[in-house]
């Protein structure tokens, strides 16, 4: 049975895993007696699985496709047509909704987006649970795939380390990585591996969060929430939750994976302390976050002098804490808020910092993790480049040291980094330019296309002065939300590799 289970399709597995997720929620909803909901997830359920059997004795037989460039189609294909399947028993259950309105939510869920159309008290406990599952897989969907299909083609942030040059290709046959690196095997072998890891960090934060009094359903959904980087909450986020400060403290510790993929990924040249230790990315997004931190608070501090208030050492420390918390959040492209963040505004009399949360966003999180935006490794190979490019102007004939790695990823890694920025920042303004013209301001178009490529949904409610409600927007700026988020997700770059004469060539 597990040998016939390995050759079938990726996308096939992957309707049978949403079928049997599905029965989460539809037990959740039998136990808190939402009998209508669980009809519905236990119906759904069975009938994806009928579905997902047929499948199985179609392709069974079908010859295996090994090469990369086939999970790379089927990767693209799983976020535009899997939402269609998540999404009947989230139709279902919710019963006075479109099933557009249906599928750009779970677009948004499987994306790891976490942009909602429905106020949390419109979705029962067993919907809420659903969506924070969907992303929660969706999360690992990212790790897995990140791992096992874009790093052998140096696509997903990989290719600025890829000193062989073969950036969206697949590597020759004697290379060390092609001689390990069939894709069903990778993908296989990566799944055993980091499942473990995946599913024992959810179950310990909600663990915590419980402990620190989140109920059942918020604790894990907030945890589901974070290790995905999605930011869904049946509440409003943890800034309404009974944990606090201290299940915001919890969660910003969690928040550590988003930044840096060696948190959770073994570095095979180095112990995994040392290469955490001397991590780019990680250093560069607590950098970021200290920056900004000080930065903030220097200006709430500033904000108290004018106003009298200096010696409110603790509205200061609330301030301090509101921001920290909240760059590390949306730095991550979670985009949960402090409950700080606004004391921390009001202290000050500083207004709604919409651009530096939206350039939060935009940065993004480490390479091979669950956040979205440009990513920290990107923003590292530039800024090595534009150093070396001012030591350039004191020492012309100096030569930069640091090993063949640094140098590549000053030199063409910065190139193929300031490639990526361009096409993302192209992005925006093609999805902005699509936004207005369905009748979208120039402000909420923005927000929207920004909030889709860097897959930070909650950027929709916490940028503009008046939140974007998006169940407002007309069908056609939905379905250019959704691809935004689809497009954020796979990243312009492994687009680009699918439309590449050599990606196909043999």
């Amino acid at each position: 049975m597990t040998q016939s289970l390995v050759r079938v399709p990726l996308i096939v597995l992957i309707i049978g895993v949403s079928a049997l997720a599905m029965l989460v929620p539809a037990a959740h909803a039998s136990l808190t007696d939402h009998h209508e909901a669980a009809r519905a997830f236990l119906y759904s359920s069975i009938l994806f699985a009928m579905l997902f059997a047929m499948l199985v004795v179609v392709t069974r037989a079908r010859r295996e496709v090994r090469e990369a460039r086939s999970y790379l189609v089927t990767l693209a294909a799983a976020y535009v047509a899997l939402p269609i399947v998540l999404c009947v028993p989230f139709y279902e259950a919710v019963g006075d909704t479109s099933f557009l309105n249906a599928y750009v939510e779970m677009a948004s869920s499987l994306t790891t987006t976490g942009a909602t159309l429905y106020e949390p008290l419109r979705l029962e406990d067993p919907v809420h649970l659903w969506r924070a599952e969907v992303a929660w897989l969706g999360g690992f969907f990212v790790w897995l795939t990140a791992f096992a299909v874009l790093a052998p083609m140096r696509l997903g942030g990989f290719e600025i380390i890829a000193r062989d040059g073969r950036i969206g290709q697949i590597p020759s046959g004697d290379s060390p990585i092609a001689q390990v690196a069939d894709t069903g095997v990778r993908v296989r072998r990566f799944a055993v591996q980091f499942f473990p890891v995946y599913l024992s960090l959810t179950f310990l934060l909600w663990g915590l969060l419980y402990m620190f009094g989140d109920t059942p359903l918020v604790a894990l959904s907030h945890a589901m929430s974070v290790m995905s980087t999605s930011g869904i909450s049946p509440i409003g986020g943890p800034q309404t939750a009974p944990s606090g400060l201290a299940g915001e403290g919890v969660i910003a510790l969690f928040l550590i994976f988003a930044l840096s993929r060696l948190t959770f990924a073994r570095d095979e040249r180095k112990s995994r302390l040392t290469s955490l230790r001397n991590d780019p990315e990680l250093k560069l997004g607590l950098l970021v976050v200290v920056a900004l931190t000080a930065l903030l608070t220097l200006r709430h501090w500033f904000g108290a002098i004018e106003t009298m208030e200096e010696d409110d050492i603790e509205a200061f420390l609330r301030a301090l804490w509101g921001s920290a918390f909240t760059t590390i959040s949306f730095l991550s492209t979670t985009g949960f808020e402090s409950a700080e963040w606004a004391t921390a505004r009001g202290w000050s009399g500083l207004e709604a910092p919409g651009l530096i949360l939206l350039g939060l966003a935009v940065f993004g999180g480490g390479v091979a993790t669950t956040a979205g935006g440009v990513k920290l490794l990107r923003i590292f190979a530039l800024y090595k480049h534009g150093l070396r490019e001012m030591e350039r102007l004191v020492h012309p004939s100096s030569v930069g040291g640091a090993g063949g790695t640094a140098r590549y990823v000053r030199r063409q890694g910065a190139t193929v980094a300031w490639v990526f920025f361009m096409l993302f920042g192209l992005s925006i303004a093609v999805f902005m330019a699509l936004l207005a013209a369905a009748g979208l301001s120039f402000e909420d178009a923005m927000v929207l296309a920004i909030a889709g490529l860097t897959t930070t949904g909650p950027l929709v409610s916490s940028v503009t002065e008046t939140p974007i409600a998006l169940q407002d927007l007309g069908a056609l700026a939905k379905l250019l939300f959704a691809a935004a988020m689809i497009v954020g997700r796979l990243e312009t770059l492994a687009l680009v590799a699918l439309f590449n004469p050599d990606f196909w060539r043999e």
